[in-house]
């Protein structure tokens, strides 16, 4: 087995922006993660959610986009993993008035390893992830003890 047969954890993350906030910067960490080879993004939408409450996608490619910054490279992002009731779902979790980054990836970083657990017969048995506010807190609430 070599590693491209393998592939690393596959993940989701949905950040929510003010609308003003979301400049490009933040899409610019990502590229850089891409560039190093920790992270594939797979697929990368954008939804919004009008004061109202109704939602609506950002289109990557409209000439307005251009506000977003480096989130416009990501507008060929779409492995069809992600659609229209995924959007939906999303928004649910969103305020109103905001914009957010949907975003699905696979942790290339992984494969190396992946690959090396099956070469040996190993398993995935069980996963989970901890939020990082989580263990902030934890560590945060260790730091009062001592």
């Amino acid at each position: 087995m070599t590693t491209t047969d393998v592939h690393g954890p596959i993940d989701f993350v949905l950040i929510e922006f003010p609308k003003d906030r979301l400049t490009g910067s933040t899409a610019q960490a990502l590229m850089d993660l891409i560039e190093r080879g920790v992270v594939r993004v797979l697929d990368l939408m954008l939804i919004g959610k009008a004061p109202d409450g109704s939602i609506f996608m950002v289109d990557l490619t409209e000439p307005s986009a251009k506000e977003l910054g480096a989130f416009v490279e990501f507008a060929g992002a779409r492995s069809g993993l992600l659609g229209e009731s995924d959007a939906r779902e999303a928004a649910v979790a969103m305020r109103d008035d905001t914009l957010a980054a949907l975003i699905i990836y696979e942790n290339t970083w992984a494969i190396p390893f992946v690959a090396a657990a099956r070469e040996n017969g190993g398993e995935l048995i069980a996963s989970a992830r901890i939020p990082a506010t989580d263990v902030m807190e934890a560590l945060d609430a260790l730091d009062t003890t001592i």
